[in-house]
């Protein structure tokens, strides 16, 4: 049995034994679409693009299989998702 490894953020409690995949998106409009993508794509389509928010997407189904049981972290800048992150990493090396 895997250790509990838990971050939390606003109301949110995640166990990140449970997440098999974990990584940092921008949720982004374009051409009357929502969608996440790379921070990069993010940054070279950043004229044709309106950025909601960045994401950190925790995906709890097993690597293979299409995520369908995730969780999206919300941030208003990229400072605050990089913070989040560093937050995670520093829980993870325990």
């Amino acid at each position: 049995m895997k250790k509990e490894i838990w971050f939390e953020t606003g109301n949110q409690k995640i166990d990140l034994a449970k997440v098999p995949r974990l990584y940092p998106a921008a949720l982004v409009h374009a051409a009357g679409e929502t969608a996440s993508v790379s921070l990069e794509w993010a940054e070279m389509k950043a004229e044709i693009i309106v950025l909601e928010s960045y994401v950190l997407i925790c995906d709890f189904d097993p690597v293979g299989e299409i995520p369908l049981n995730r969780v999206e972290l919300r941030y208003a800048t990229k400072e605050e998702l990089f913070e989040a992150m560093n937050a995670i990493a520093e829980a993870l090396k325990v």
